[in-house]
C-alpha cells in the first residue's frame, strides 16, 4: 500500500438562506474577506505500508482519519496525489459499511464476498465461521434492517475480517461494542495479522492501538504529524493532549493550587521503582475540609493509578507532601492530575485537572506486541524461579 502526496478538500458548508446570512455575505464581500469556500481535510499525506504491517492511525476528531480510510477504500478520491493498493481490501468504516439493510445476513455475506472478488464457493467455505463469530445463528436469514445496532456491527466486522482481505481497514469498531466483543475483535485481528494481512486501525482507544499495532501514524488537521514506532508516536500524542488540557484549564475551585513538584526524595529525576515525593502548595481563603486525589496518567484524564488523603485546611497557605514508596512506572513522560472534593457534599474544592508533568528514568515497558489486549503502563518488579528460565 502506498499513498503519495495525498490532498483532499471539501466545500465549506452552505449557509442558511436567511436574510442575516445574506447580509453577512454582502458585508464580507464589501470588506474583501469573502471565504474561499474550501476546507482541506488532508494535506500532503505520504506513507507506505508493507504486507503484514499493523498501523494505528490516531488523531483528534476532524483530523482526517476517516477521510483517509475512505480514500484508501476508493469510496472517495483525492484532490491531488495517488493511492496504490495491491490485493483485496476489507473495510469496516461504519457499523453498516458494506451491509445492505434490505438483504438478509446470509445475502450480505455473499454480496460482500463478491465485491472482494471471491467466488460463492470461497464465501461458503468461511460462512460458518462468520455466523459463529457474529453470534447470529438464529438471525442470519433475517433482513438486516431488523437487526439491532450490535448485531449489525458484529455482522459487519465478521464479514470484513473473515473473508481474509489482503488489507483490513477498521475505523472505531471497538468504540461501540461491549468488552467481550472487543476482546474477540482484537483476537481476530491478531489472527488476520498472523496470516499476512495489512491492518490499518483507527481508534481513540490508545491502549488497543498499542496492543495491536507496531507502527503509529498521527494525523493533526490533515497533516501527518508523526510516523514511527507506535509507543513513540503515542507518547507524542499524549503529550499534545496533556498540553491542550493544561492550556484549557482555569482555576475555578475554592482552594487554589499554587505549586506542584514531583521528584525523588534526594532531588533527582523520578526513577522506576524508586521513591517519588509529590509536594503541593495550596491556598484557601477559609477553612476547608475534603479529600485530595492525586492521579498519574500518560496524558489523558484517566489515571494509571490514584492515591488520596483527607485534608483539613486552615485559611492561608498549606504545604502537603505525598510519598510514593516505589514508583511503578516505566521510562516516559507522565501527568499529575489533581482534585479535592468537599467533605460533605462532594463539591469541587479543586476540580479534576492536569497540574504538572514529569519524566521518569528507568527501563522501558516490557515489549509485548500483540501479546496482550490492553497493555498497562504499570511497571511491576517480579522475581522468577524454576525450571527452564534463561
Amino acid at each position: 500500500m502506498r499513498a503519495t502526496r495525498v490532498w483532499k478538500r471539501f466545500h465549506a458548508d452552505q449557509r442558511r438562506p436567511h436574510l442575516r446570512d445574506r447580509v453577512e455575505q454582502a458585508r464580507d464581500r464589501l470588506h474583501g474577506s469573502s471565504p474561499t469556500g474550501w476546507r482541506w481535510a488532508l494535506r500532503d499525506v505520504d506513507f507506505a505500508l508493507s504486507p503484514g504491517e499493523s498501523v494505528g492511525l490516531i488523531g483528534a476528531n476532524g483530523s482526517g482519519k476517516s477521510t483517509l480510510l475512505k480514500i484508501l477504500t476508493k469510496v472517495m478520491y483525492p484532490y491531488a496525489g495517488s493511492v496504490g493498493i495491491a490485493g483485496r481490501v476489507g473495510a469496516l468504516i461504519e457499523v453498516r459499511a458494506g451491509i445492505h439493510p434490505e438483504l438478509t445476513g446470509r445475502e450480505n455475506a455473499y454480496l460482500y464476498g463478491s465485491l472482494l472478488g471471491l467466488s460463492r464457493r470461497d464465501v461458503a467455505a468461511r460462512f460458518d465461521a462468520i455466523v459463529d463469530f457474529a453470534q447470529l445463528e438464529r438471525a442470519i436469514d433475517r433482513q438486516v434492517k431488523f437487526y439491532s445496532t450490535g448485531m449489525q456491527m458484529r455482522l459487519g466486522f465478521a464479514v470484513a475480517a473473515f473473508l481474509e482481505p489482503d488489507v483490513l481497514l477498521v475505523d472505531e469498531v471497538l468504540a461501540v461494542g461491549d468488552s467481550s466483543f472487543q476482546q474477540r475483535c482484537l483476537e481476530r485481528m491478531r489472527q488476520v495479522l498472523a496470516g499476512g494481512t495489512t491492518l490499518v486501525l483507527v481508534s481513540h482507544d490508545l491502549a488497543s492501538i498499542e496492543a495491536m499495532c507496531s507502527r503509529g501514524m498521527w494525523l493533526a488537521d490533515g497533516v501527518l504529524t508523526a510516523d514511527g514506532p507506535v509507543r513513540h508516536v503515542l507518547s507524542a500524542y499524549r503529550r499534545s493532549i496533556e498540553s491542550v488540557a493544561e492550556a484549557g484549564w482555569y482555576a475555578d475551585g475554592r482552594v487554589k493550587l499554587r505549586k506542584v513538584e514531583a521528584a525523588r526524595g534526594d532531588g533527582f529525576l523520578p526513577t522506576t521503582l524508586a521513591p517519588l515525593q509529590i509536594t503541593l502548595t495550596m491556598e484557601s481563603p477559609e477553612p476547608a475540609a475534603g479529600r485530595l486525589f492525586i492521579g498519574v496518567s500518560e496524558g489523558a484524564a484517566t489515571p494509571a493509578f490514584l492515591v488520596s488523603a483527607f485534608l483539613q485546611l486552615d485559611p492561608g497557605l498549606a504545604t502537603v507532601q505525598c510519598m510514593i514508596d516505589s514508583l511503578p512506572l516505566p521510562r516516559g513522560r507522565y501527568s499529575l492530575w489533581l482534585a479535592m472534593l468537599e467533605r460533605f457534599d462532594n463539591s469541587d474544592l479543586i476540580p479534576w485537572h492536569p497540574a504538572a508533568s514529569f519524566d521518569v528514568v528507568g527501563p522501558d515497558l516490557d515489549p509485548a506486541p500483540r501479546a496482550v489486549v490492553r497493555p498497562s503502563p504499570i511497571h511491576v518488579a517480579a522475581t522468577w524461579s524454576g525450571d527452564g528460565l534463561a
